[in-house]
């Protein structure tokens, strides 16, 4: 996947392009609204397939008003471009990697926080439940698009070129990729590495050059972005279980009756229960590809040290954003309820 890297002028022709498209397209296809959706997958990707879902349930409920358009691959700019083009409202939705939305808003880094859940039953149960998520998918209101639902973006583990990662002590001086998120950084300088944000579009060539000595994804970086081909260690640490979110363009979304909002919240529910099934089945087949074409060895470590280690940043993060006490709190609750990591290493 290529990064893109777009100035501000550009980012104004993309706009103008769009809505001198849209202007044509609305002709074309008698007076409908185009409602379009970007994001950095493949066409194969569980969030493309979701989103195409989406499509093609919009397009048989409203298609007589709307006709929903997906473009994968960045074809739209980087998510960071696709951010700023759903608050403009040059496009209508995107998904967003919860590290821009905290740069949007400060509530976001509670979900950045390493090791902030206890399982993957914990996050799933947190995500779900509105009084967790509705001050946070709420937060960005004033900057033009809201939240409308979550995606599962699995666990965040290490994975390293040359040397295994099986204590935090195994990070130093190593210099890991990280998601350009503040909450992301401060997390390496406590386990012991040395944090290279940068583009994911960027990695693999990083990785291939030696940039950088590794970085920390789910899975599918591995075989969908061929950052198996050159890491040959994967290290279940777990330290973040970070949602993607699908945003909306405040305007769009207030410009639709209460009838046509109602099945667009529909659609929102199918893209979460879609996108999750695939995602189940997209792990277990880039784990088999993983291990069996690119010999990539995957480690279990023991967690507690990296747990330990990362333990200041919630009481950081937590003292300078006391707003977000309560929620954290009521995610502590499910991590009770759901201790162990039962699921997480079963696909």
């Amino acid at each position: 996947m290529k990064s893109s890297n777009h100035s501000p002028y550009k980012l104004f022709l993309l706009a103008l392009v769009l809505t001198c498209t849209a202007l044509s397209g609305c002709s074309a296809a008698q007076h409908k609204r185009i409602v379009r959706i970007g994001h950095n997958q493949s066409t194969s990707h569980p969030t493309h397939v979701a989103l195409t879902a989406f499509k093609d349930f919009i397009n048989e409920r409203l298609g007589d008003k709307y006709v929903v358009e997906v473009y994968p691959s960045e074809l739209l700019g980087s998510q960071t471009d696709m951010v700023q083009l759903t608050q403009t409202g040059a496009i209508d939705y995107c998904i967003a990697s919860n590290a821009i939305l905290e740069t949007f808003s400060k509530n976001y880094e509670l979900f950045n926080l390493p090791y902030l859940f206890a399982s993957t039953e914990a996050y799933h149960h947190s995500m779900d439940d509105k009084k967790i998520t509705e001050p946070i998918f709420s937060s960005t209101r004033k900057a033009g698009f809201t939240a409308v639902t979550w995606l599962d973006a699995g666990t965040r583990n290490f994975y390293t070129v040359s040397k295994p990662i099986e204590s935090p002590a195994d990070l130093k001086g190593l210099k890991i990729r990280v998601q350009q998120s503040p909450t992301n950084i401060e997390m390496m300088r406590l386990l012991g590495g040395s944090a290279t944000p940068m583009g994911f579009g960027d990695v693999y060539t990083a990785l291939q050059s030696n940039i950088i000595d590794g970085a920390e994804n789910n899975e599918m970086a591995l075989t969908d972005n061929g950052h198996g081909d050159v890491c040959k260690y994967y290290s279940y640490d777990m330290h973040q279980m970070v949602p993607d979110i699908l945003i909306g363009n405040n305007m769009f979304i207030e410009s639709m009756s209460p009838e046509e909002q109602a099945v667009f919240e529909e659609g929102y529910r199918l893209v979460n229960d879609v996108q999750r099934r695939e995602w189940i089945k997209a792990v277990k087949a880039a784990r088999q590809k993983a291990a069996g074409q690119q010999k990539v060895q995957f480690l279990y470590p023991d967690q507690a040290p990296f747990v330990q280690a990362c333990s200041p940043l919630h009481r950081s993060v937590l003292l300078s954003n006391p707003a977000i006490q309560p929620i954290y709190d009521q995610i502590q609750e499910y991590n009770n309820q759901y201790p162990t990591l039962s699921e997480d290493n079963e696909s």
